[in-house]
């Protein structure tokens, strides 16, 4: 019975181990992709509008309230119809389209 217990334990302990690893590499995911948006709206060459829009991408990839997986998910929304923008720079669209790319890998752990 032990020996059974003691398995289950492992396992869990595994799985917990594995939960704690892919949250660590969400976090990572979007501190890249958080530094990547900052890149468009510190660019002079970034229409207003277009870093204001950014900037709320930004603030919802940072809400604490959210789950990781949400926050990435509403960000690529907001990111994906902005880049559809016809006076968007083409630096600001591949930025952007490199973010979404890099918060496309998020999912709840």
């Amino acid at each position: 019975m032990s020996v059974l217990l003691g398995d289950v334990f492992t396992k869990m302990s595994t799985a917990a181990e594995k939960r704690e690893k892919k949250r660590i590499e969400n976090e990572e995911k979007v501190q890249k992709a958080l530094a990547t948006l900052q890149q468009v709206v510190e660019s002079n060459i970034t229409p207003r509008n277009i870093r204001k829009i950014v900037k709320d991408a930004i603030n919802t990839l940072t809400d604490p309230k959210t789950p990781i997986g949400i926050r990435a998910a509403n960000s690529i929304s907001i990111l994906e119809e902005v880049s559809q923008d016809p006076n968007m720079p083409s630096f600001s669209r591949v930025t952007i389209w490199s973010a979404v790319s890099t918060l496309e890998s998020v999912r709840e752990a």
